[in-house]
Order: structure tokens, then sequence, then C-alpha cells
């Protein structure tokens, strides 16, 4: 979820550090799996911001954006400090008008500077997360190459933004495989969208990402966010289909450690539980002194 951080660019969601903190304890109660808790190098209250968040809250992944630069790196790797688990989310423009027009690097210069961010931040955060900045309007091979990169030196995720909005799904999908079929990256490293609104697409367009192996969307709530906006995170998680090979969730021991009613057992309409119903059940949560309330419950042939 990118809420605090590109979903705060939108005109009027500015948010002081303490409003932050309240949003993100929500977002923390919705379980989302990361959280952009800002840009830490953008501002002194950007960074204090993100600390408190990571200091606080407890359940997501705490996350800071940051340019491919060593006083970036360094900043977010302040900020996030306290947090109980850690992202950094760098990024460097990788299409031909930003790298002669905005950055005046070439190819290799662009390669060599994410090699060497990606080796500054090494072992100094739990998860690296790395975009190619306005990614679907970069050369595929040179898309392929940089994705490849980022890989091997350490990234854990690989960010395909889709900056300028301009895309559509059959041509994000297309995209997807292509780079899930080539980018050279250890079994671990997954494929994520960001998708911005600006044809009204961003929902679509992430679908479709994820239809072709991307593992991670990023989204915003009521898809606030630069220019158009974000995708949504209410729509994508209920979008018709977004769910519908995943069968429900079965009650297991670990709603009544929450507190929480256990989802309903499907049944055939007499009140008999079903095959399904009755499937053997593995609670996923870790049972170490330490383990996080936040867990996952799912049947177990998944």
């Amino acid at each position: 979820d990118t809420t605090l951080r590109d979903g705060e660019q939108a005109p009027g969601f500015s948010m002081t550090a303490p409003e932050k903190l309240e949003m993100a304890h929500l977002l923390a109660n919705l379980r989302v799996d990361t959280m952009e808790a800002g840009f830490a190098a953008a501002s002194p209250g950007d960074a204090e911001a993100i600390r408190l968040i990571a200091s606080e809250v407890r359940g997501p992944t705490i996350c800071s954006l940051a340019r491919a630069t060593e006083k970036d790196i360094d900043a977010a790797a302040y900020a996030l400090e306290p947090a109980q688990r850690s992202r950094l989310h760098v990024f460097i423009a990788t299409s031909p008008i930003h790298r002669e027009a905005k950055l005046r690097l070439s190819r290799r210069e662009v390669i060599q500077t994410i090699e060497r961010c990606l080796k500054h931040a090494a072992g100094r955060f739990d998860e690296i997360e790395f975009s190619a900045e306005d990614a679907l309007r970069t050369e595929p091979e040179f898309l392929i190459e940089a994705l490849s990169c980022a890989a091997q030196n350490g990234a854990d995720v690989l960010n395909v933004p889709d900056t300028v909005g301009y895309s559509e799904p059959d041509e994000i999908y297309r995209v997807f495989a292509d780079l899930v079929a080539k980018v050279e990256r250890p079994d671990h490293v997954i494929f994520s969208a960001h998708c911005h609104n600006d044809l009204g697409l961003a929902v679509a367009n992430s679908l479709a990402a994820v239809k072709a192996g991307a593992r991670q969307v990023e989204c915003a709530i009521n898809g606030i966010g630069e220019r158009a906006g974000n995708c949504s995170l209410e729509e994508i998680v209920m979008a018709p289909g977004a769910g519908r090979h995943l069968p429900r969730r079965q009650p297991c021991r670990c709603d009544a450690d929450l507190g929480r009613q256990p989802a309903p057992v499907p049944h055939d309409g007499n009140g008999r539980g079903t095959q399904q119903g009755h499937r053997r059940q593995e609670c996923l949560r870790p049972r170490g002194r330490h383990s996080p309330a936040r867990h996952d419950c799912r049947p177990a042939h998944l």
C-alpha cells in the first residue's frame, strides 16, 4: 500500500506525522503486506513520520522510497531503524526520455548506478524493492537488462511502473509475461505492478499484470495518488475474479487466538459440510515464542 507516499502526492491529501501514524494503524488493521510510509530523503518531516510509524506499527513491512543515491539510502536506513521488518524501495528512471533529459546518463551509467546503490544498501534492510521508473516506455531489452542487474545485486522485488499511466491491459500482460520469462533472477524474487489511473485503467492493468505473473500490486486507499491516482486498494481486492480460484478460508485455531469469529464452513445448502469444508487445514502462523500476531491460514494444499 502506498497511500502514505504516492497517495499523499494527490492535492489536498498531505498529512502531518500524527495523521500518517493514524492512517498507518488503520492500514495495519487491514493487514496490508507492505506499507510505503513515505520518502525519507524528501524532507525532515517525512523522515520523522516514517520513523514514528516504524516505531509504533507492527505487522506490515514498513517501507521508504529512495532515489538511487547513497544519501537517500542512508536517510531511509535511519528512518526505518525501529521497524519490525523494513524495506527499501529504490528507483531510477530507465526510459530514453528520462535517461537523456532528466538524468543525462547513458544505458551503461544507469546499470552502474543500479549496481552501486544496491551494494550500498546490502544488509541494511530486510527487503529491497527496485523500480525501473517509466518502465513501460523503456526499450524492452534494456528493461530486461536493468531488472536482471537489480535482481543479481540483491533486489527481492522488481517493480515495473506505468509511470505516466498510458498503458492498457493487453500491453501490460505482454510486458509482464516477457519479463517473467526473460529476466534472470533468484527463485525468491517477485515482480510488482504500479499502475497509474490517467486512462481509468489502473485496476484493470494491475489485474492483467497479476495474470501475467506479478505477485505484488501497489495500490492506495480510494486510488488516491499523483495526477489521476493509483490502483485502488479496495477495488483490486474485490475485483471480480481476483480471488476466484482461491478456496474460501476455513476456520482454524488462530481465529480464537485473535478473538475473531471464524469464517463459515462451506455447506451444501442442507446444513451439511461439503468435502471442501472438511478439508484438512494447515495454519501457516509461526509458533515460536516471538511469533507475530499477523499470520495466514489457508488450506494445506496451497
